[in-house]
């Protein structure tokens, strides 16, 4: 009989969920198999809008130049009365995370893109076409019965598997787990249109109760439109030609462009109320369904890939217990709740209840325009929760508001020794490193513990100055070097323990490190027993390694 093979991980779903989770664990090393019904990826446009901490993980996944190829880097939003008066403005110009805030791309390009990324990796195999009949778990591995393209059945085995496939996930089903919460339930009529010469770089967002409509931009002159269904109308109304013909005319459309997708979608606001179950869990659609006005749904998604990928591989390597695992869930549901209320607030601007809701509404944005931090709070989109986990793989500092652990650090150009810049992310690598802002290049030296090591920290200093020391680099001038001076500023004499994910772990003192060295060394043996590293991992590829 041919023999059951085994993968250390198992995905299910080859969208931008799955295909971001399996690119970052190939670039940990980590033996994937990739599993996705359909023959290809999507053909037709879904998600439009990739945000800056989605970027930042394309960055990290090895992508994200090619990804940029095909992105309108850094869009706004107006917003618009019902007679077109525009009473709000969002145009942020800070990048933070080292990427513009908002931006437009195309799901099949993407996909596309990190299809194509996964040929680097011999480690990895990719089964187009295939289906998750089911599977069943016991406290050595998970056993998952397989249908390829002609009906022939194969099981495979593997030590996690994850459900990254959509809101019918085959993977939740299995667990008899519903999607739960709040429910927002709408329709909305999606119009994608190519060739569209009449168009505006910006998001324009027309707030009608009487029918409300967006419309966003694409690159290669693709632009969306999107309106909601009122009380009485059924979808065949809106999805009729003419309807279709009316509506894009009275909304700026250009009318020799040609209509690529034409569909009634049911929006939710709903979350599994388990997103793990042993060696099992869920990712993506498959966990959480936010409604779009946000334009979070994918991102969400990105950011569990991100938070999953790490983990499992400083597991299978060994590095850490599976009780890593655990923090998945606690980490990221506060945030996807976060990313749902929102997007629901941002409905009701969208959608007035009443015709004195919108007036209210609209008034204020208006006065808040008069008052230069109330608008700029508007305009640079500060009113979107920052992401930060409150509990997790974590060492609290009691500094409140102010501090930075369990947020994601600043991603600032800095200059190495050699007199290159290059965003941060590439001399950190993606890893645990050890990181101070302080004028002496030794500044890390005293942090010698086998701790360190055990994790496979990499140490730099960043230093105000010009540098030539290595293990150093010099932090650049302008808004992005303010935005990192602020962030550390209450870190000086400390190091910060940064995640594989950038996540800021714990804050370290530099002359006097022995109690936070044992809280580090408790958390990580929270983690549990750290098991052998696996046959099927192999050494972290050079590309990730720091430069």
């Amino acid at each position: 009989m041919e023999a059951v093979r085994h993968y250390p991980v198992a995905v299910i779903g080859a969208g931008p969920i799955g295909l971001t989770l399996v690119n970052l664990l190939g670039r940990f090393g980590i033996a994937v198999l990739l599993v996705e019904r359909n023959p290809t990826t999507v053909q037709e446009p879904r998600a439009v809008s990739i945000d800056d901490e989605s970027l930042r993980t394309m960055q990290a996944a090895g992508v994200v130049e090619t990804v940029l190829g095909g992105v309108v880097a850094g869009y706004g939003s107006h917003y618009y009365t019902r007679r077109r008066t525009r009473f709000a403005r969002v145009e942020p110009t800070g990048q933070p995370y080292g990427y513009p805030r908002r931006n437009a791309f195309r799901q099949p390009v993407l996909e596309g893109q990190l299809r194509e990324a996964l040929g680097r990796f011999p480690h990895v195999e990719a089964r187009f076409g295939w289906k998750l009949l089911d599977y069943a778990q016991d406290e050595a591995r998970v056993t998952l019965s397989l249908e390829g393209p002609d009906g022939a059945r194969q099981d495979v085995t593997c030590d996690y598997l994850v459900g990254c496939d959509g809101a019918a996930s085959r993977v939740r089903e299995v667990q008899g787990v519903g999607l739960e919460g709040t429910t927002f339930d709408e329709r909305w009529l999606i119009l994608d249109l190519e060739n569209n010469e009449n168009t505006t770089k910006h998001t324009e967002v027309f707030c009608d109760r009487h029918r409300p409509c967006i419309t966003l931009p694409g690159p290669d002159r693709t632009r969306r439109f999107e309106f909601k269904l009122l009380p009485g109308e059924t979808d065949a109304d809106l999805l009729a030609p003419e309807m279709v013909e009316r509506l894009l005319r009275t909304h700026g459309a250009d009318p020799r462009a040609t209509l690529r997708r034409k569909v009634v979608y049911r929006f939710h606001a709903r979350v599994a109320p388990r997103w793990s179950f042993g060696r099992v869990f869920l990712a993506g659609d498959a966990a959480h369904l936010t409604p779009p006005f946000a334009g979070q749904g994918m991102n969400s998604g990105i950011r569990d890939a991100q938070n999953l990928a790490w983990k499992m591989a400083a597991v299978l390597e060994g590095r850490l217990g599976p009780g890593l695992l655990d923090s998945y869930e606690r980490e990221r549901k506060d945030h996807i709740w976060q990313m749902v209320r929102l997007a629901l607030r941002m409905g009701q601007v969208m959608a007035p209840r009443s015709w004195l809701h919108g007036a209210l509404t609209q008034g204020a944005f208006l006065a808040l325009n008069i008052w230069p931090p109330a608008r700029d709070y508007v305009a640079q989109m500060r009113y979107k929760p920052p992401p930060r986990f409150h509990e997790g793989f974590l060492l609290p500092d009691g500094r409140g508001r102010a501090s930075l652990i369990g947020r994601l650090l600043p991603q600032p150009r800095v200059r190495r020794p050699d007199g290159s810049e290059v965003l941060l992310d590439e001399v950190l690598g993606n890893r645990f490193a050890l990181l101070a802002r302080a004028d002496d290049p030794a500044a890390l030296a005293n942090l010698n513990q086998p701790l360190w090591e055990r994790l496979g920290a990499v140490r730099l200093v960043v230093t105000p100055g010009a540098t030539d020391s290595p293990g150093t680099v010099s932090e650049p001038a302008g808004e992005a070097g303010n935005g990192f001076r602020a962030a550390l500023a209450p870190y000086a004499g400390c190091a910060l323990l940064l995640r594989p994910d950038h996540y800021v772990a714990a804050s370290i003192p530099l002359v006097d490190s022995k109690s936070a060295v044992l809280a580090v060394e408790a958390l990580l043996a929270a983690t549990g027993k750290a098991a052998p590293v696996h046959a099927g991992i192999l050494t972290t590829i050079s590309e990730n390694a720091p430069g």
